[in-house]
């Protein structure tokens, strides 16, 4: 079942609803629907594992509305001086159409909230730790229920749900105290897409987010282990989209891909109960996200063992971590310093690494700054990276590609944990198949992600070629290759543009944006020292 526009419809006006009724927060809106879906679904959810639990041979299942509700408030009792209500009163179909005015607000921010946070702290991750009732305006709550209910949820199958919450986190236009933003999903694929996750591989995002990366892994997986039968082409941001529902999967394959696969943290706890969400309209709802601060908590092997995770690392990481962003060093632990630096994005590269099986992979989005930077955190970094690790890839993305939450001019880095570098091939897209505007949703024809993920699984073939060129003639192709020993002759620099191969008759005038980064990144760097040297003197005086 296709997301169809009578449904992108029906969750706009979920939104102008909230708009208009006086909720302009995207992300809470976001969260609050994610609630308001999960109630809906879990009656028929409750109703299926009941059916399940009547078969024979099958594990018993008592219903989550049998037995009686303790109220939490008094004023919520159906009969005067009652205590408790039956949990049959707590239903979808009980309350979202029979209540309204204030005694539907205080039904569900007083039992229903509760009710259902009891249920899901007993499922693997509990994202409805803490949350509330935040739309009490009734005859907006009204409305909203009104429009949850007539989504008709019960009848979509997964990939339709989960397009559908897509849709409504598509709606977060404004980026997060903490530096979160929707990574374009386009990107996403393409990231995938180069890593290659594959069954049997555990995969990890330790900055989560709403789970884009974890979902399209699993689509990924899915997409290669299915018949060509079973492959069906929709259309995902107006550009068509390859899904495969995975049916070469044994039963065993497709149990491992559920619950063994897909590992996440996020530092943010709307966003894991927002990823929670996604993964669990997806059927990957035995998947943990976890509320942790990766740079500023290690875990040992043991505590690892306890929550579940692969204590020997992961197979593969797919992130695009905050950036431009900074920790008190004080909070920084050991495992993740590189010199003294606190800028995040350097300090995420370096968990990830540790994160890493020997031989595992890594795609992640890094700014430009990461590329280039001269201080000693940076080159320390890019170093390690060349001379203990194999860096395989850097493309460059067009500027513009993360608005309307960044303008950072960003790069793809690709590489695999152990060995040593010997050639790393750079990748260059001035298109992404979306106009480059304030908000980078129109699509366009030009797309070079597509043939620059191609170019790179070939890699092997794109070298021969390469290392056969005229070299007095001008390169038209967007990629290219430097070997590790001129990457180590430019101070480690593994920024595209500074290995662009120029021709004899060319001249060699760098990309106005890049040094203008350059300089913004120098900046950066000054300003970091400064204050560094600033807290000496103050600790001596």
């Amino acid at each position: 079942m296709p997301l169809t526009p009578d449904l992108r419809r029906g969750i706009d006006q979920i939104r102008d609803y909230l708009y208009g009724g006086g909720y302009p927060n995207p992300a809470q809106n976001a969260e609050q629907l994610s609630f308001l879906m999960f109630f809906y679904m879990f009656e028929a959810m409750d109703a299926a594992r009941a059916r399940q639990a009547r078969r024979p041979g099958a594990e018993p299942y008592t219903s989550a509305f049998e037995g009686e509700w303790a109220l939490r408030n008094p004023l919520n009792a159906r009969e005067r001086g009652a205590e408790t209500v039956s949990n049959d009163l707590l239903r979808w179909s009980s309350w979202a159409n029979a209540l309204n005015g204030e005694r539907l607000v205080s039904w569900v921010r007083d039992e229903v909230f509760p009710f259902y946070a009891e249920i899901a702290a007993a499922g693997v991750t509990n994202f409805m730790e803490g949350a509330r009732l935040v739309i009490d305006e009734p005859t907006v709550l009204s409305q909203v229920l009104t429009r949850v209910g007539d989504l008709h949820l019960e009848e979509m199958d997964a990939d339709t749900k989960g397009d559908l919450f897509e849709h409504v986190l598509r709606q977060i236009k404004q980026a997060g105290e903490l530096g979160q933003f929707r990574t374009p999903r386009h990107v996403i694929r393409a990231i995938v897409q180069l890593v290659d996750p594959r069954l049997g591989e555990t995969v990890y995002d330790p900055a989560a987010g709403t789970a884009g990366f974890l979902v399209a892994a699993y689509d990924h997986i899915r997409l290669v282990n299915s018949s060509e039968a079973a492959i069906e082409v929709t259309e995902v941001d107006g550009k068509p989209l390859q899904r495969g529902a995975g049916d070469r999967l044994s039963r065993d394959a497709a149990r491992q891909l559920h619950e063994e696969t897909f590992y996440g943290n996020d530092v943010d706890p709307q966003m894991v109960r927002l990823a929670t969400m996604n993964l669990s309209l997806r059927g990957l709802d035995k998947v943990r996200i976890l509320r942790r601060d990766a740079l500023t908590r290690t875990l040992d092997r043991q505590q690892k063992i306890e929550m579940g995770l692969p204590p020997e690392g992961f197979d593969v990481v797919l992130a695009n971590p905050p950036f431009s962003g900074r920790l008190d060093k004080d909070r920084i632990v050991d495992d993740v310093k590189v010199g003294t630096t606190t800028q995040t994005e350097l300090l995420f590269l370096q968990y990830m690494l540790n994160q890493l099986k020997p031989g595992g992979r890594c795609g992640v989005v890094v700014p430009e700054g990461v590329l280039f930077g001269a201080t000693g955190a940076h080159r320390e970094l890019r170093r390690k990276l060349i001379e203990a690790n194999t860096v395989e890839a850097v493309l460059s993305l067009p500027g513009g590609v993360f608005q309307p939450y960044s303008g950072v001019k960003t790069s793809i880095l690709v590489f695999r944990k152990g060995g040593e570098t010997e050639r790393v091939m750079f990748l260059h897209a001035d298109n992404d198949g979306f106009k480059l505007d304030a908000n980078h949703d129109q699509p366009i024809d030009a797309d070079d992600l597509p043939g620059l993920v191609e170019a790179f699984r070939d890699r092997e073939a794109r070298g021969h070629e390469w290392q056969a060129r005229d070299t007095e003639a001008n390169w038209t192709e967007k990629w290219w290759f430097a070997e590790a020993d001129a990457i180590r002759g430019a101070d480690f620099n593994l920024s595209a543009g500074r290995h662009r191969p120029q021709s004899r008759a060319q001249v060699d005038h760098r990309d106005p944006l890049e040094i203008l980064d350059e300089l913004r990144e120098i900046e950066r760097e000054i300003l970091e020292q400064l204050g560094a040297l600033e807290q000496a003197v103050r600790e001596l005086a």
